[in-house]
C-alpha cells in the first residue's frame, strides 16, 4: 500500500481568514468531508466517532474558529441550502453503522 496522498486543495481565503486546518488521516475513528460551493469558499467537517461530534471548518467564517456539532444542532451558524445538504449527507455518512438502525438526521 502506498502512502501518496489521494486528495489535496489549497486555501482559496485571503488571510484575513485565519489559518487553515492541516488535516490528515492519523487521527483514527474520523470521517473527513470536504465542500466548495460555486464562489470557492471552502468548508471542512470532520467528525469523531469516538465522541459523537463533529467540527465544521468554514473558511469565510475564520478557519480558526470550527463550529462544534454535537447531537446534530450547529450553534450560531447559517448555512445555505446546498450547505446544509452537504452537511446533512456528511452527518449520515459518518454516522451510519451496519448495527444503527438510526439515519443520523441532523
Amino acid at each position: 500500500m502506498s502512502d501518496q496522498p489521494i486528495f489535496q486543495v489549497t486555501n482559496h481565503h485571503h488571510d484575513s481568514a485565519g489559518r487553515p486546518p492541516h488535516l490528515d488521516d492519523t487521527t483514527p475513528n474520523q470521517y473527513r468531508g470536504y465542500f466548495e460551493n460555486e464562489y470557492g469558499e471552502q468548508s471542512i467537517f470532520i467528525y469523531d466517532r469516538t465522541t459523537s461530534c463533529g467540527k465544521l471548518y468554514i473558511g469565510d467564517s475564520d478557519w480558526e474558529s470550527p463550529y462544534e456539532i454535537c447531537d446534530e444542532e450547529i450553534v450560531g451558524l447559517n448555512l445555505t441550502p446546498l450547505e446544509q445538504s452537504w452537511l446533512r449527507l456528511c452527518w449520515q455518512a459518518a454516522r451510519w453503522s451496519k448495527h444503527s438502525s438510526s439515519d443520523g438526521d441532523l
